[in-house]
């Protein structure tokens, strides 16, 4: 209980103990007694316990005396009840409630204004309090439960994601991060080893290095993040958006044999997300490579059309089509969860008349919340 309410409690107790007096001498004595049963509430908040004493002790005070406890001072005695059983161990706290029983119980000579009767009900509601206040205490315990034992749970979870990242981090760094390598170095022997090479299968074969080196470097960038190592923080650098478009559009050209790479562009540009920029980007990666690899030769042409709300992504090739198989890679999967990620789609197949034709439509705004 608040101070400024203790002190509302204890005037409301001194006006009715007044009001019952009948002479000034019962006037005086009765307003006392009154106000020492509310005055300990405000220290509920530090001593609770000793609040619950002091305030009992001056009820039986009163009770010994023949003074009528005022209904103030019955709702403060319950509320210090109350604090200290949630806020006290139970048994200490039920045993506040002993004095008022042993009263309630003990035979005394006289009891002029059925004293014993009201000592009945005030352990009734000082039990009563006890108990509320218990119940809340019980309650706060279990809640504090349940949040130590989520807590637990989370870094179990974390605990385990960051072993199966370290363990992928591994495979990266074992498996692939060694083949990138050797195809770097092995793209360099074969140019320098290779007497009367022409020049267009010298700039091929450096591509092909620069491009696994690159692919190493990201790689290795990704096993920093998958790491997470607390004493060196990797290298960032921002991530790449439509405006690299045009770089990795000159990557691909420079690596392509036969025929080129066109980027179309439809409809007034406008800003985008950037989570849905480097979607599109990493989408339109995906498309290239996967073009490389089904159809060496065929045209490829990146459309990006700003329509509406959407951005629309569309990689097409001239190629064979889809595989008869319908291919083994996760390319396609990862299209499709990177469009769901900011609330867009994705849908791949054979195009129209011949070749593969993949499209994404992607918000401007990103996945809404």
């Amino acid at each position: 209980m608040r101070p400024a309410s203790a002190a509302a409690l204890g005037a409301v107790a001194v006006i009715e103990a007044v009001t019952r007096a009948h002479d000034r001498q019962q006037t005086v004595v009765a307003a006392l007694l009154a106000l020492a049963v509310v005055a300990p509430a405000a220290l509920a908040r530090l001593w609770p316990a000793t609040a619950a004493v002091l305030s009992t002790l001056a009820v039986l005070s009163s009770l010994l005396t023949s003074y009528p406890v005022t209904v103030a001072g019955v709702v403060a005695l319950a509320t210090l009840c109350a604090v200290a059983g949630r806020r006290r161990p139970l048994p200490a706290v039920f045993a506040l409630i002993l004095p008022m029983g042993l009263y309630a119980t003990v035979p005394l000579s006289s009891d002029r204004w059925g004293g014993k009767t009201f000592a009945i009900v005030l352990l009734a509601v000082m039990t009563l309090g006890t108990a509320v206040g218990a119940t809340l205490q019980l309650r706060d315990e279990r809640r504090r439960h349940r949040a130590t034992e989520q807590s637990a749970a989370a870094s179990l979870m974390e605990y385990a994601a960051r072993g199966e990242r370290a363990r992928i981090a591994r495979e990266l760094h074992d498996v692939v991060a060694h083949h990138l390598t050797m195809i770097s170095l092995q793209a360099e022997a074969a140019r320098l080893a290779t007497p009367g090479m022409p020049p267009d299968g010298a700039r091929r074969l450096t591509a092909i290095g620069d491009t696994a080196r690159t692919a190493l470097t990201e790689m290795r960038r990704l096993l920093g993040v998958l790491r997470e190592d607390g004493n060196a923080e990797p290298a960032l650098r921002p991530q790449p958006g439509l405006r690299q478009l045009n770089a990795l559009l000159d990557e691909v050209r420079d690596a392509a044999t036969g025929s080129g790479v066109r980027l179309i562009v439809s409809g007034p540009v406008q800003p985008l997300d950037p989570g849905v920029e480097l979607t599109a980007y990493r989408i339109v990666q995906e498309g290239l490579t996967n073009a490389r690899r089904h159809a060496p030769g065929a045209a490829v042409d990146v459309e990006l059309r700003y329509s509406g709300d959407d951005l629309i992504v569309r990689i097409y090739d001239n190629g064979p089509g889809p595989a008869p198989d319908g291919g083994s890679g996760h390319g396609l999967t990862g299209m499709l969860e990177r469009a769901a990620m900011v609330g867009g789609r994705v849908t791949a197949g054979a195009a129209p008349g011949a070749g593969f034709l993949v499209e994404a439509v992607l918000p401007k705004k990103g996945a809404t919340p």
